[in-house]
């Protein structure tokens, strides 16, 4: 396979600096200063003469085999392509490469019917999700195959979740039917347990291994917390409101499972894996729930952000310039309430328990977002390409990394490299400065 490369001249963003410059040194006298800056001019000269011969560095970047429309995905050193769908009649091709230099490993066919967009590891596998479409039809559908080889193993109706003891959940089902859970093992698909028409709905609680609680809903019946990993029933209660009434929507966040809704809305706290409730609190339109690290952020699409206790409920802070927040570092990383379709955004930095402004990190696209990993952003630079930072939250601060020649944006954070668009249309890889 032919790798191309794009030239272009690095660009030295040179040091930044955070403070006033270091104090001048003193002036010399008249008579004597006018030679020592003729002869400081005259080497300055001969050394922007002396750079000018000298032939720039030549930045490479690796062109990508990937084709319009294709879904690409990059898992530890492989780069994972599913073609467009063009028929769902016809298999999609799904291809993998090693990076950095992009040599072709395998390639597979998935089973016809469904349009497939996603991929993800566990246990040797590669996990592609699919929604199928047929005479008996429509629902999600996940094919496993081998990693190493692109062998077909199995493949079963529903969306893949890695579950916390290295197992899959299977959860099928819509808006229009009753929901079904499936615990399989990656290896070779067979059931673990299994609750076909399990709820009307149904919540996950995610920590960092997977998903270990699962919450179901029915509309006019009792909830249930139940292990992810077994199936066995943890706590049932009655959540709706007393008299009748709708439960309104369910969010899972951390050890708390809440409840919102009702008129005026009003947003209900109970522990987890004993439905212990506690605490109410009457709130305006509720859009979404997040987890904010020491409290809780209520979020409205077009109203902002109202940060609320966890133990209590009571209200910290609330603002409308917010669109929403995530904690990262001990602090929340926010961007400004906008109405525009751009991909840039406002980010700031917020102390949690206050909502006070920290810091400003400007306008950036973020690339890769983790609360572990470094936040990296990208913005046009006025001169052509892509101008790279690192968003540190902690320090408060956009750290310019490097600039990308003839990038001109859908980037994808690869460790060291980012995966953007060059400006001949196809996908390129870039190393990023270490």
């Amino acid at each position: 396979m032919a790798v191309a490369t794009v030239t272009g001249p690095v660009i030295d963003l040179g040091e930044l600096r955070h403070g006033p410059d270091a104090d001048p040194l003193p002036r010399p006298p008249r008579a004597n200063g006018r030679p020592l800056r003729c002869a400081l001019v005259l080497l300055l000269v001969l050394a922007t003469v002396a750079s000018a011969a000298v032939p720039q560095p030549r930045r490479a970047a690796v062109t990508l085999p990937v084709s319009a429309g294709a879904d690409v995905v990059v898992i530890d050193d492989l780069l994972v392509v599913i073609d467009a769908a063009t028929d769902v009649q016809r298999p999609q091709r799904l291809a993998t490469f090693r990076l950095p230099g992009g040599d072709p490993i395998w390639q597979a066919s998935l089973p016809a019917g469904a349009r497939y967009w996603g991929v993800a590891p566990l246990a040797g596998m590669l996990l592609a999700t699919g929604y199928e479409i047929g005479p008996e039809g429509q629902g999600n559908l996940t094919v496993a195959l081998d990693r190493a080889t692109g062998a077909y193993r199995w493949q079963q109706p529903g969306n893949a979740r890695r579950l916390a003891d290295g197992n899959l959940l299977l959860h099928s089902g819509g808006d229009d039917g009753p929901q079904s859970l499936r615990a399989v093992d990656p290896c070779c698909g067979s059931v673990r347990w299994q609750l076909p028409d399990a709820a009307d709905w149904i919540n996950f609680r995610e920590i960092d291994a997977g998903v270990d609680r699962v919450v179901l809903n029915r509309e006019n019946g009792p909830t249930e917390v139940r292990d992810a990993t077994t199936g066995a029933v943890l706590a049932r209660a009655d959540l709706r409101p007393p008299g009748g009434g709708t439960l309104g929507y369910v969010e899972v966040v951390n050890d708390l499972l809440l409840t919102i809704g009702g008129d005026p809305v009003t947003v209900n706290a109970y522990g987890l894996d004993r439905l212990d409730r506690r605490w109410s609190s009457t709130s305006g339109r509720v859009d979404f729930v997040g987890d904010c690290g020491p409290v809780l952020c209520l979020q409205t699409r077009l109203e902002g952000l109202r940060a609320v206790d966890l133990a209590t409920g009571a209200e910290r802070w609330r603002s409308d310039r917010w669109a929403w927040a995530s904690p990262t570092g001990g602090r929340l990383l926010t961007s400004t309430l906008s109405t525009s379709d751009t991909t840039l955004q406002q980010f700031v930095v917020l102390d949690p328990m206050t909502g006070r402004v920290l810091a400003e990190l400007g306008r950036w696209e973020l690339v890769q977002f983790g609360l572990d990993g470094p936040l990296l952003g990208v913005r046009q630079h006025p001169d052509g390409g892509l101008l790279v930072a690192e968003l540190d939250v902690r320090a408060g601060e956009a750290r310019m990394l490097d600039v990308l020649p003839d990038a001109t944006g859908e980037c994808q954070a690869i460790v060291d490299q980012l995966r953007c668009r060059h400006v001949d249309g196809s996908f390129k890889l870039w190393q990023l400065p270490g």
